[in-house]
């Protein structure tokens, strides 16, 4: 059966962009469902202040007059200078299980990147580390995350026929936690504490938190700065995820840690697990999307790690002890049953070796694709 292949120019298929997803993984256990206009806010050159630096393009795949397939294909300028790796990146990238689909979908990005001289196609990656990167390559039965990216076995096959290898993986683990920290993290939390004359940030709402907002983001920059892919937030992006994000965290979910100069030198973020509330709400805030959102941050037994950041000055000297600490702490107040990790480069064995300490089982793993042009 013909494909065509249509790219994104205006609302109407914009719309169908954005809805295709939902159609494609209706009712599947595993996969949950990306808030629409969060989705939209994204890919929009008016909203999304990644455009400073990124050009983007989408396209659309039909068999007869159904779209059946989508792709995003990105030139995120920041990343060829920072890297000096002339790439071009593809991601919101779905398809039925079709590999000429697939193939019509890739072939659109690979043509771009060849009209823009680059050397090699990598992804699913986003205009950011911040977005959903990774495709799925183990762990099919398992519940996603509200940050992560859900896909069918055939994905990762079809990109493998069409060429492409592994560039980078990222694990995740699921952990049960503990009523008690193991005695060795503890003691190092508090030994560590002392050493270096260090302080937990007390805080009691989101007004206490503001104040520490980009400061969390800078440190973002620093301490992610060589992790594959990433580009350093500009200030307009910073100011960006602050007022996306930092509205509707709950504090006791974050540990911030300060030196004696009340300089923040660490920081832990994780949130009550949206998974199931984003199932039911399914993209929509309304008219009872916000009600599952609310009940779940909350009321919850799970909660996801998003974002641990360390001074580079006081790395691999056992801060991140203070943060479990914290963390555990208040999941236990807050009736806190499993902690799901989120993507960690594979490469990272120092994040990956923390979770030897506890009863915790590796259960996905996803995976950067690279075809060299």
């Amino acid at each position: 059966m013909d494909i065509t292949i249509q790219e994104v120019t205006g609302k109407k298929q914009m719309n169908a962009f954005l809805d295709f997803p939902y159609a494609l993984y209706k009712n599947n256990p595993y996969n949950i469902p990306k808030l629409r206009f969060d989705e939209a806010a994204t890919l929009n050159p008016k909203k999304n202040p990644a455009f400073d630096f990124c050009e983007a393009r989408y396209w659309l795949a039909f068999q007869n007059g159904k779209v059946v397939g989508r792709v995003a294909a990105i030139y995120n300028k920041k990343y060829v200078e920072r890297w000096k790796n002339n790439y071009l990146r593809f991601g919101w990238i779905d398809f039925i299980e079709d590999f000429q689909v697939a193939k019509a979908l890739i072939d659109q990005v690979e043509n771009w990147a060849k009209e823009l001289g680059c050397t090699a196609v990598h992804g699913p990656l986003g205009f950011t580390d911040l977005d959903y990167e990774g495709m799925l390559v183990e762990g099919f039965e398992e519940r996603g995350t509200m940050a992560t990216i859900y896909n069918y076995p055939y994905y990762p096959i079809f990109m493998e026929q069409l060429g492409y290898g592994k560039a980078v993986d990222w694990l995740e683990y699921r952990i049960n936690v503990p009523k008690e920290l193991p005695e060795n993290i503890l003691k190092i939390a508090n030994l560590v504490e002392r050493r270096f004359k260090l302080h937990v940030v007390p805080m009691k709402s989101t007004k206490d938190l503001k104040p520490y907002a980009k400061e969390v983001f800078q440190l973002v920059n620093e301490t992610y700065a060589e992790l594959y892919g990433v580009v350093e937030l500009s200030q307009r992006q910073i100011d960006y995820y602050v007022k996306m994000y930092f509205s509707m965290i709950r504090v006791d979910f974050i540990t911030l840690i300060a030196n004696e100069q009340n300089k923040l030198v660490g920081f832990g973020i994780s949130m009550p697990s949206l998974s199931k509330a984003l199932q039911k709400a399914n993209g929509s805030l309304f008219p009872f999307g916000f009600i599952h959102l609310l009940t779940a941050l909350k009321k919850n037994d799970e909660v996801d790690l998003l974002l641990i950041g360390i001074d580079k000055s006081l790395q691999g000297k056992g801060v991140n002890a203070i943060v479990l600490r914290e963390f555990n702490k208040n999941y236990a107040k807050a009736g806190i049953v499993f902690a799901e990790s989120n993507p960690e480069l594979e490469e990272n064995t120092k994040v990956q070796s923390t979770w030897q300490h506890f009863d915790a089982r590796q259960h996905k793993r996803r995976r950067c694709f690279i075809k060299q042009l």
